[in-house]
């Protein structure tokens, strides 16, 4: 079940590294959260310094379709509540369905701010306050719009023993890169978020200049029906 929009002609068949893996298991602990109990997991990148975290519940195998995201971390969303995106609400979107279901997985990886880190990510606000989009701030600095990579949060996905997904994401190229690493994208599972005018032109941008498959409010909703409720 894909949109449209998605064209798979040109996908190869995997991304597994041939020399090995790439990223080691290193711990793993419960964490009690306000959704509930989930377990914490964490990884690391055997051919960078990054570091990933998984939370996940319930019972994973190959062959049923698992609720999953691979989520970029994102401090002044997820952390101190920043209305400039709907980062942290569809964190918090996706714990819950993966809580009501009983099963899934959220793959949380270090690359703030579309990979440009937490700096210049501030600086790229600065410039946002001026009047750049998001993307015009990025070039503005001499930086790239995404310079994020999924293949390792992949690896995770498969070393959980998840095979088929059912992916949480309004992003093209995460629903790519996962089937080019040999995970089988059997649904996209769009998150609701509560709509702020703050992070407006920002969805906008990543619709319009990026792809991504977003719907506004005005798109989506009758005029009975409760107009802050976003689906991404």
């Amino acid at each position: 079940m894909f949109d449209a929009e998605i064209d798979r002609s040109e996908f190869v068949p995997s991304c597994a590294a041939e020399s090995g893996p790439s990223v080691k298991k290193v711990a793993e602990a419960k964490l009690p959260t306000e959704f509930g109990m989930f377990r914490i997991i964490g990884y690391r990148s055997l051919t960078s310094d990054e570091e990933f975290v998984v939370l996940a519940r319930g019972e994973f195998s190959t062959d049923r379709p698992t609720l999953a995201r691979v989520h970029s971390q994102c401090l002044t969303g997820d952390v101190f509540g920043s209305t400039k995106c709907e980062c942290g609400q569809q964190l918090r979107a996706a714990m819950k369905l993966i809580a009501k279901e009983g099963r899934g997985a959220i793959v949380y990886q270090q690359q703030e701010g579309r990979g440009i880190g937490i700096l210049n990510k501030i600086r790229a606000y600065a410039l946002q306050d001026e009047g750049a989009d998001t993307i015009e701030a990025n070039q503005r600095l001499g930086l790239e719009v995404d310079l994020r990579q999924y293949d390792q949060c992949a690896e995770i996905l498969r070393d959980l023993g998840i095979r088929r997904v059912r992916l949480m994401s309004n992003n093209p190229e995460k629903l790519e890169a996962l089937e080019r690493c040999g995970l089988e994208i059997s649904e996209r599972v769009a998150l609701k978020v509560k709509f702020n005018k703050n992070f407006a032109r920002y969805l906008r941008t990543k619709r319009e200049e990026m792809g991504h498959l977003i719907n506004f409010p005005d798109e989506l909703y009758g005029p009975n029906q409760n107009p802050d409720l976003q689906t991404v």
